[in-house]
């Protein structure tokens, strides 16, 4: 596992190939592997090999921008009807894992970005 803390981290798990994961592609800096949630036909996660947050890899300019360039890259290639790229920040942002990680999906139409309804 990587070093941050004593607490379990799924994703540090996968990385050091403690837990099970389809690897789609990795360097020295992230990793690629399919979401076990399976919602989508396309659903790949991108994921630094360091620990961090989603703050600390959006602030990060050389790495949120080799997962991004690489993210475009497979889109193009496994969604050519179109895809969504989107990463989501805290509890009500629906943040299940605290490693940081980018999403990449597609495969089908995706729809609304959000349920839209008014608040009561």
């Amino acid at each position: 596992m990587t070093s941050h803390s004593d607490v379990y981290c799924v994703f540090c798990e996968i990385i050091s190939g403690n837990e099970p994961a389809e690897i789609y592609y990795t360097n020295d800096d992230f990793i690629v592997f399919k979401n076990n949630l399976h919602w989508f036909p396309t659903q790949l996660l991108f994921v630094p090999l360091q620990h961090m947050s989603q703050s600390d890899l959006w602030s990060s300019e050389s790495l949120i921008s080799q997962i991004a360039k690489k993210c475009n890259e497979v889109g193009e290639t496994e969604c050519p009807g179109g895809y969504r790229i989107l990463s989501n920040f805290g509890e009500h942002g629906m943040q299940s894992q605290p490693h940081a990680h980018v999403h990449l999906i597609g495969g089908k139409s995706l729809g609304l970005y959000a349920n839209l309804h008014k608040s009561i």
